[in-house]
């Protein structure tokens, strides 16, 4: 995979945008850079975390509870001198490391899956991560983490409470998203134009879990090329 930017990025849903400012703002630490519209009573509010972007969507209308293959996000924060593990408003675990910590230079993302094979296959093979370790992956400065649950239920959207999806900035979408499909691997959104915004699709790694694919103008220092166009940000 061509990445355009060497860290991965978070997508959290919130029931409540006032205690997710709160908690990212001032429990965690990271700066509040701007938020954007995304259509159907939905802004995504965005924080820069070492390069990686944790985006909190927050909806007008209530949501939904429903499973979820991420399990903790970590991060590393200098503020930190020892790890410490706190929670989001929804309960989500997201860990302060030192720099450095574990590898932890940027973020962490410690998922679940009930077919480490197939986990394997989609991260190295699909979206063009190192092995750090049997389970651990490397993307950009980022990590994944992959723990075995032979009882894992797939998440049935992407727009509930909590943690729902990770982000891969590229400067081709539609070409990694046709290389993921002849890979076997599912579509949740074809590629579709944001405006001059960016371009993005939705793919799904074997667990269910959702991976948007994006190529972002500002990221990639080009224009957005025409195509079929989206009337929301899928998230």
């Amino acid at each position: 995979m061509d990445l355009a930017k060497p860290h991965l990025d978070v997508g959290f849903m919130a029931k409540d945008w006032d205690a997710a400012r709160r908690f990212w703002a001032e429990t965690v630490g990271v700066a509040y850079e701007h938020f954007e519209k995304l259509g159907g009573g939905m802004r995504q509010h965005r924080f820069g975390a070492n390069g990686s972007v944790i985006k909190v969507n927050h909806a007008r209308n209530p949501l939904p509870h429903d499973g979820t293959v991420h399990r903790r996000l970590r991060l590393a924060s200098a503020a930190c001198s020892t790890p410490l593990l706190v929670r989001d408003p929804e309960g989500v675990e997201v860990e302060l490391v030192p720099p450095g910590h574990d590898g932890v230079v940027g973020i962490e993302v410690l998922n679940a899956t009930a077919a480490p094979t197939e986990a394997e296959r989609f991260w190295v093979d699909g979206l063009g991560a190192a092995v750090v370790e049997p389970g651990r992956y490397r993307i950009g400065d980022s990590l994944v983490r992959v723990v075995h649950e032979p009882d894992l239920v797939a998440p049935t959207t992407r727009t509930a409470a909590g943690f729902r999806y990770l982000t891969v900035q590229v400067f081709d979408v539609d070409a990694e998203y046709e290389r993921l499909m002849a890979m076997g691997f599912r579509s949740d959104v074809a590629p579709v134009s944001l405006g001059t915004t960016a371009r993005i699709c939705m793919v799904r790694d074997p667990d269910g879990g959702y991976v948007e694919v994006s190529q972002r103008a500002e990221v990639t220092g080009r224009p957005i090329p025409a195509g079929t166009p989206g009337t929301a940000v899928p998230l």
